[in-house]
């Protein structure tokens, strides 16, 4: 495997994804609609330092131009896809849905017909923790019902996996999904958590903290993400025929070639420990503004990580303290706060 096509290289963690392997001598292709949900330039930087990098081409357009899209992977000829664009978040996701709509299920639609057409070998697709919704069973594995999302960010990512494994089943495509527990790290979105803290904080401005600060999040460090889908793109692709024996814990379907795999720490993190190691890092206290739950949220996340790593040897294992330290090294250097 020497050539993969990344969707959504201009974004926080297909930037990483695509410098991980380019930095191992892959050949890899980006495709970015380059949206203003925020701030474009932070896109276009992380793609000037991709285009500096030998091996890396990269066209800007739409996943929901099926022709455009179709006509770049036909010509590149990936041996792997990667699908990591979308649109993301859970609170905009109630100011346009549609947008939500149009990028993660029209989007992905073509994504799944183009590789069933070109016969790629394995399409690797990105998911997210939000599909556990309600659920309270914790830690959350791949096993469980995931049948009660809480925002149309959620519904969405929920429906393209549903999409993928018919696909995988219907036409044999080896599909992997990822469900991501609370992506952070450098080059982080404007959007995050993480970011609005470290941002307002060094401004002087309070910080909105949300249902009073009784919220637990399973926070997984970039680096570590993006070693573990390195890790699952070499995996050998989930396979319809001649499997054997199926773990009680593995979530490979019995009817596709078609697995889901969590990616997080395994270590829920409580918000305001989160807030207070942010602070030590600032060297600075922070205004808190105490608020109430906002809709579509869960209280907590916590992934249970045993399938990735008996699939890879591998875990994520970065703690907060050395994550949030990384980040706000990169953020004082590129803001110049």
């Amino acid at each position: 495997m020497t050539r993969v096509l990344i969707t959504g290289t201009a974004g926080f963690i297909g930037f990483h994804l695509a410098s991980l392997l380019l930095d191992e001598g892959l050949t890899v292709h980006g495709y970015d609609g380059m949206t203003d949900y925020y701030d474009v330039r932070l896109k276009q930087r992380r793609h000037q330092m991709l285009l500096q990098k030998p091996g890396f081409t990269a066209t800007e357009a739409m996943l929901e131009d099926h022709d455009r899209l179709r006509s770049v992977i036909a010509e590149f000829q990936p041996d792997v896809i990667v699908h990591l664009a979308a649109q993301a978040g859970v609170r905009y996701s109630m100011e346009a849905p549609r947008a939500y709509i149009d990028s993660n299920i029209v989007g992905t639609l073509n994504v799944l017909e183009i590789a069933r057409e070109l016969g790629i070998q394995h399409l690797l697709m990105a998911s997210t923790s939000s599909v556990y919704g309600a659920n309270t069973d914790m830690p959350f594995s791949e096993t469980e019902k995931a049948d009660t999302q809480l925002s149309i960010y959620a519904a969405t990512k929920k429906a393209t996996e549903s999409m993928a494994h018919s696909y995988a089943h219907l036409f044999g495509i080896p599909i992997t999904m990822f469900r991501f527990f609370t992506v952070y790290g450098p080059w982080g979105r404007p959007d995050l958590a993480l970011f609005k803290f470290v941002d307002a904080i060094l401004d002087d401005r309070p910080i909105d903290v949300y249902n009073h600060g009784e919220m637990q999040r399973d926070f997984t460090y970039v680096a570590d993400l993006v070693r573990a889908i390195r890790l699952l793109i070499d995996a050998v692709p989930p396979a319809a025929e001649g499997r054997g024996e199926v773990a009680a814990s593995d979530s490979l379907s019995p009817v596709a070639p078609f697995r889901i795999v969590n990616i997080g720490n395994s270590e829920p993190v409580k918000l305001l420990d989160f807030i207070v190691e942010i602070e030590k890092c600032l060297g600075k206290e922070s205004v808190r503004n105490y608020m109430g739950m906002q809709p579509g949220d869960v209280p907590a996340t916590w992934a249970d990580a045993s399938l990735l790593q008996d699939l890879t040897g591998y875990r994520p294992q970065t703690g907060i303290g050395d994550g949030v330290a990384a980040f706000v090294d990169w953020f004082r250097d590129y803001y110049r706060k």
